[in-house]
């Protein structure tokens, strides 16, 4: 600190010196000050740099499921989740967050319509047996939020665990959903524990679906999985 603070002084005598006849360029004690401040906070960055720091820059992440972030952290936007229709064969195999302010397009032919809302498929047997609103869900349009996290670098969705590992801060847990086995592939997502509908409208429209989906031993080892249970998920960020 004390080398850094030498090597500003220096710096801003050498400026006055050379512009000590120039009347348009002489520096201010304010503006000495605010050169000072830029130094040292550079200076910074490049010390934590040179040891392999990390300077965290904020990360985003959705939570699906639910309308909120978890406390603390920024709400970016609050919206629906929707992707390609169940039985299209072809198109985005995505799930996406979509905002409940859209900037709408033109209107065109439906021959490429393939963003369609995502809807709960909770019935019967089909869902986590540890996530509660069990009931209320089935067949209800599924929310989600984009969430900014400024004190962190990254995030990480893990499969099969309901904690972070040692060093990494939990978000949100849930249970890892995508849709049927049978239908068109999608992404797996974590969709939290305490998931809750967009509103109370139940006309089974189907589109994008969330299935609860489960383990399956054979080439997945068990131990240390067990055969046909819910899959965990949890959040994590560092």
């Amino acid at each position: 600190m004390f080398l850094s603070y030498l090597a500003v002084c220096i710096t801003t005598s050498m400026v006055l010196v050379q512009c000590r006849d120039c009347k348009d360029y002489d520096l201010s004690a304010s503006d000495q000050s605010l050169l000072m401040k830029h130094y040292l906070r550079n200076s910074r960055n490049e010390e934590s740099l040179s040891k392999g720091k990390t300077i965290a820059s904020g990360v985003t992440y959705a939570r699906w499921g639910r309308k909120e972030c978890p406390t603390g952290v920024e709400t970016v936007y609050t919206g629906q989740a929707g992707g390609n229709q169940y039985s299209h064969k072809g198109g985005g195999v995505n799930y996406l967050c979509l905002p409940n302010n859209p900037d709408n397009g033109e209107h065109f032919p439906d021959e490429t319509n393939q963003i369609f809302g995502a809807e709960y498929e909770l019935a019967s047997s089909k869902f986590p047996s540890g996530m509660k609103n069990i009931k209320t869900l089935h067949n209800k349009e599924v929310p989600c939020t984009i969430c900014y996290q400024r004190k962190r670098s990254t995030v990480l969705m893990i499969p099969g665990r309901k904690t972070c590992y040692k060093g990494w801060t939990f978000e949100y847990k849930g249970y890892i959903m995508s849709d049927h086995k049978d239908y068109s592939s999608k992404e797996y997502v974590c969709v939290d524990k305490d998931a809750e509908p967009v509103d109370n409208k139940s006309s089974n429209e189907d589109g994008a679906l969330f299935y609860g989906i489960r383990t399956k031993c054979g080439s997945l080892r068990c131990p240390p999985y067990k055969d046909a249970t819910d899959v965990r998920c949890v959040v994590c960020t560092k």
